[in-house]
C-alpha cells in the first residue's frame, strides 16, 4: 500500500501532480513522471498511473505530474515548459511535509514526456537562463527518456512527410522555418551537452516516434561527451514500454 496525495502546484486545473509514497521509515528516492500524448489535452496523467503505482510498490516516491496542454488555455508557447519546471520546483514547498529524498531525483518521460524530461536536463545549468523559461531549483540526478521525442525538427519533418498536421508546430507556434529560435531553445538534440546522466530506451517497432530519433540523439550526445546510454528493445512498440506487465518495463526498472 502507498499513501497518495493530489497536490496543486498552480491555479489552473491541470497544474497538479499525484504524489505516491511507499510505506517506508526512510526518506525515499523520488521519481518524477511526465506523460506523453504529443502535448495534447486529450491525453493525461492517467497514462502513467500504472507505472507510478508499480514504482511506488518498489520503494520509490513518485510524482506523476500533469501540465497544461494543447487545447487548454495557455499564456504563451512556453507555458507547457514552465509548468513542468513549476511542478518539480514545488518540491521546495512540500519537502518538509513528506518523507522524500531530494538529493536523489530521477525524471522519467514517455514520448512527448520524454522530450520534456530531456529538455529539463538543459535547464539544470543555471547559466542557460534566457528570460523565456523559469529556472529549475531542484537538482536532477538522472533522466530516462522512454520513446522520447528527442528532436522536434525531425519529428515535425516526419509528420510533414506523412501529411499530418504536426503537434510540434502547435507546441512551438509554427514550423521550423517560421520560429527557428524556438526549435533551438526547446529541442533536446539542439541543446546538448547536459552533464547529467541520460538513458534512452526505445522500441524497435515504435510507429509513433521512430527509434532513429533516439539513435541519432545518442550519437550526438556521445560526440558532445555526455554520459548517455541507449537501449533499443526489439519487438517492442510505443506503449509496451510503459506497460508494467511487459518485459520492456522490467528493463526500464533495471535501468533506474
Amino acid at each position: 500500500m502507498s499513501n497518495k496525495f493530489n497536490i496543486s502546484y498552480g491555479e489552473h486545473q491541470s497544474q497538479f501532480g499525484v504524489l505516491r509514497l511507499p510505506e517506508s521509515s526512510d526518506p525515499c528516492p523520488v521519481i518524477v513522471l511526465i506523460h506523453g500524448g504529443f502535448w495534447q489535452s486529450k491525453y493525461n496523467i492517467e497514462e502513467n498511473t500504472p507505472i507510478a503505482e508499480d514504482l511506488t510498490r518498489r520503494g520509490y516516491a513518485t510524482w506523476n505530474i500533469e501540465y497544461r496542454r494543447l487545447g487548454e488555455e495557455l499564456e504563451g508557447w512556453n507555458s507547457i515548459f514552465n509548468d513542468v519546471i513549476a511542478a518539480i520546483n514545488h518540491f521546495s514547498i512540500i519537502k518538509d511535509s513528506y518523507h522524500i529524498d531530494l538529493s536523489n531525483v530521477t525524471v522519467i518521460g514517455h514520448s512527448a514526456g520524454g522530450h520534456l524530461a530531456l529538455w529539463l536536463a538543459s535547464r539544470i545549468n543555471a547559466s542557460k537562463t534566457d528570460g523565456v523559461f523559469d529556472e529549475i531549483a531542484i537538482p536532477i540526478q538522472k533522466i530516462l527518456s522512454l520513446a522520447g521525442v528527442t528532436d522536434l525538427k525531425n519529428m515535425w519533418e516526419i509528420h510533414e512527410q506523412k501529411g499530418i498536421n504536426s503537434p510540434v508546430a502547435a507546441l512551438l507556434g509554427g514550423a521550423p522555418q517560421e520560429v527557428p529560435n524556438r526549435y533551438k531553445m526547446s529541442s533536446p538534440i539542439e541543446l546538448l551537452p547536459f552533464e547529467v546522466e541520460q538513458v534512452l530506451i526505445h522500441g524497435e517497432l515504435d510507429r509513433h516516434v521512430p527509434v532513429d530519433l533516439s539513435k541519432n540523439y545518442f550519437q550526438r550526445a556521445l560526440e558532445k561527451g555526455d554520459k548517455v546510454k541507449l537501449v533499443v528493445l526489439p519487438d517492442i512498440e510505443h506503449f509496451k514500454i510503459i506497460d508494467p506487465s511487459s518485459s520492456a518495463w522490467d528493463i526500464v526498472v533495471d535501468l533506474i
